[in-house]
């Protein structure tokens, strides 16, 4: 690896520890410089300006959701899709856990971002790949005929995010457990009604 390669890679591990702590708003170059023991003028030409450093920092935060939640479950190897949903879920939660109060991407989302927005669009782009990803886990199981054909998959993938920003919202407010009951509730619900 290139030095300053090295260096944009340590700075956006940085970045990313600043945004888990404090979120992606408070993300500048100026806070990244003083953490990160660098010039302004420096992270200034890595990035050219905050909007670019965040969504730098969001993508980075998408290979490391790749590591932390979609790579253990393929290492786990379990012998059917309703087990790997579990594990994806064990580690999704677990990556929810790991933001100081909340997720980045969700503290970070608009609603009603423009085109030219670059950050809202990396961040609706992160989520689609996750949301794309679930639904290859409904159709594989569907498919080899562990859940239901008549299983509308996007449908699917509706009622599990539901059921994971459910959680979260009620984790805030202090009503749900800290070892997820209501979402493993909900999700042990789901996959009862889908099974053949």
């Amino acid at each position: 690896m290139s030095k300053k390669k090295a260096t944009r890679e340590h700075i956006l591990a940085t970045a990313f520890d600043v945004a888990s702590n404090s979120g992606l708003d408070s993300l500048t170059i100026g806070t990244l410089a003083s953490v990160a023991g660098m010039s302004k003028s420096g992270l200034f030409a890595h990035f050219k300006s905050k909007e670019n450093l965040q969504v730098a920092v969001v993508e980075f935060a998408g290979a490391q959701f790749v590591e932390r939640v979609i790579q253990p479950a393929r290492i786990a190897e379990p012998d059917n899709i309703e087990k790997k949903l579990r594990v994806l879920f064990q580690h999704w939660l677990a990556w929810n856990r790991s933001f100081q109060g909340s997720c980045m991407f969700i503290d970070a989302w608009k609603d009603k971002a423009d085109n030219a927005d670059l950050l809202q669009n990396e961040l609706q782009a992160l989520t689609k790949r996750w949301l794309e990803y679930l639904a290859k886990q409904i159709d594989k199981a569907k498919a080899s005929g562990e859940f239901r054909q008549d299983i509308d998959t996007w449908q699917g993938v509706y009622r599990l995010y539901g059921i994971y920003l459910s959680s979260h919202l009620f984790l805030s407010l202090s009503l749900e457990t800290d070892d997820h009951q209501r979402f493993w509730q909900g999700v042990e619900e789901v996959f009862t009604d889908w099974r053949c």
